[in-house]
């Protein structure tokens, strides 16, 4: 039997709707209210012939944005010739997400991408998978990599997404550890010129705190377009660099939240609590201040010393620049200068960490050479490959994405505008001990390979932590990690919080044979780790306790 479906006419359904303001350079369609008629397959085939009709009115343009309805009351457009759902806020007028649905990677979950578009002018690329296991109900994951000035995507097809790049980029393979197993995953390039993400004049973003609003637009407009997942709890994950976004991040999303709060009844409906439950900091900078003064101690002493002599002339020379290293850093601290915060960066950088660098080690996993003209400047040829799959013409256009644009897996020019405004030199940890207080738990987690980020310097600025499960995380001592899978003994972790029925508070782990990309060197271990956590499940259990324990019976 056929079935007969009236077109909704537009004005009807922009009365109905919160629209976004159109740009200058956004034109609405013309008259489709005529393009009525019988469709013979179902809500699909009416939203494809009102999009073909739309198509039509179009003609060859492909330097406007184009604007229509669809029969479900969607706000659509095209842009460079390609088309996006349009999601708007009212209570963010600056802000509109623009949204596709592509099955790369992994076609077996469902997938969106597409922009956060900022005032115009900024535009954050995004990528989403629904967990392979339950997505009803599995928490929510956004990810993201530092850098500064690297792509998430790297993370996505390097470390923990569905799929790992291969065949120097010109295939993915299935990843069986990924991170979305359990969980319903957001990759998220910021800031702007990062990736995909881009900005119309050329600027770009160059402070931690700035990101944190931008963020937090997205995931009001992301849940309001799918409130399937606003339910869910919330956990931040973020590597390297991402240990100073990440805190500057949950920060501002739990400020707003009390003050939505604090309005009570008087609270916008247009506004989401957002479940923010944990903070997740992988091989991180966040403490500087206590974090460079171990770098001697992790070259010299640590698991994989890159001196042989620990009292030897290069040791003591490293551990002689300490004391300016901090003397400068507490002057950032204190005064939060660019003019006290960049000479610090400056000199932390040159006299600690310079010597090291230039050992030829592969300073993310010094277990391995590095052979920059084989290799690439981050020491891993991978990062090639992940440009040039995202740049196939293809998967742009499966994306969403302009197909003008050039992935870069890390821009260094970001990486320098932030190095300019001293901002790794700033304490992130400070903003953690207000949302540890409120019941946002927090995991530090770092390989012990790793000479960038060491997990002795780690390990310190958790133990420093004012909080109040400070003294019970000091006294704690490191107990064994294992598995679950394959009862791998993956390293060791320090909790407080919880009396050992859950992941705890504040919890710590130090990953074995494992550099600065925990997922990429034990993929296992990782899955096993950030399942545990998000499930607040304790990691120091033996594999049958946790067995017995899962909510989904294993992996």
């Amino acid at each position: 039997m056929k079935s007969v479906f009236a077109l909704v006419p537009i004005a009807l359904l922009a009365a109905c709707s919160a629209l976004a303001v159109p740009a200058p350079d956004q034109t609405i369609l013309g008259e489709l209210e005529s393009a009525y008629g019988e469709l013979s397959s179902g809500l699909a085939d009416v939203a494809d012939e009102l999009k073909h009709a739309a198509h039509g009115a179009l003609g060859k343009s492909r330097t406007r944005v184009h604007k229509w309805i669809d029969i479900f009351g969607r706000q659509r457009i095209m842009q460079n010739g390609l088309t996006y759902e349009l999601v708007s806020n009212p209570m963010f007028e600056q802000h509109q997400l623009r949204i596709t649905e592509p099955d790369l990677c992994d076609p077996s979950v469902q997938q969106y991408s597409g922009y956060l578009d900022i005032a115009e002018d900024k535009h954050l690329f995004f990528w989403f998978f629904e967990a392979r296991v339950n997505p009803e109900d599995a928490p929510l994951l956004l990810w993201l990599n530092g850098g500064p000035g690297c792509s998430s995507s790297t993370g996505l097809l390097f470390e923990l997404g569905p799929c790992s790049i291969a065949d120097s980029g010109a295939n993915v393979t299935y990843n069986k550890h990924s991170w979305n197993t359990h969980a319903n995953v957001i990759f998220l390039d910021q800031p702007v010129n990062v990736g995909f993400s881009y900005a119309n004049d050329g600027t770009s973003v160059n402070t931690s705190p700035v990101a944190g609003k931008d963020v937090y637009a997205f995931l009001e407009l992301f849940l309001g377009r799918f409130p399937q997942y606003a339910k869910a709890p919330f956990h931040i994950a973020a590597e390297s660099y991402g240990g100073t976004y990440a805190p500057n991040i949950a920060a501002v999303i739990h400020a707003e939240n009390k003050a939505l709060a604090r309005a009570g009844a008087q609270a916008n409906d247009a506004l989401l609590h957002i479940n923010l439950a944990s903070v997740m900091l992988g091989n991180g900078l966040t403490d500087p201040y206590v974090q460079m003064a171990s770098v001697p101690d992790w070259a010299c002493d640590g698991p994989y010393p890159v001196y042989d002599d620990p009292e030897g002339p290069e040791c003591q020379a490293i551990r002689a620049k300490v004391p300016t290293c901090q003397r400068l850093l507490k002057s950032c601290y204190e005064y939060e200068s660019r003019l006290m915060c960049v000479p610090a960066l400056l000199y932390c950088n040159s006299q600690i960490m310079g010597p090291l660098v230039q050992l030829g080690y592969n300073p993310y996993d010094v277990r391995r050479k590095c052979d920059r003209q084989r290799d690439g400047d981050l020491c891993y040829s991978q990062m090639g490959w992940i440009d040039t799959w995202m740049n196939k013409p293809a998967n742009k256009r499966a994306l969403g994405v302009d197909p003008t644009l050039e992935f870069q897996s890390c821009n260094m020019q970001v990486n320098q505008a932030f190095a300019f405004q001293g901002d790794g030199a700033h304490n992130s940890a400070k903003l953690l001990p207000e949302l540890v207080e409120d019941g946002v738990r927090l995991l530090v987690y770092a390989g012990n390979a790793d000479m960038m980020c060491n997990f002795i310097g780690n390990e310190r600025w958790v133990e420093q932590l004012d909080s109040r499960f400070q003294k019970e995380f000091a006294a704690k001592k490191p107990v064994p990690w294992v598995t679950t899978e394959s009862g791998q003994l993956a390293g060791t972790v320090r909790s407080a919080g919880g009396n050992g029925y859950t992941a705890g508070n504040i919890t710590f782990v130090a990953v074995h044979e494992a550099g600065h990309m925990v997922p990429y060197d034990q993929p296992e271990a990782a899955l096993d780790l950030v399942t545990k956590w998000l499930f607040d499940l304790p990691l120091s259990l033996n594999a049958s306790e946790e067995v017995a324990r899962l909510p989904f019976g294993g992996w």
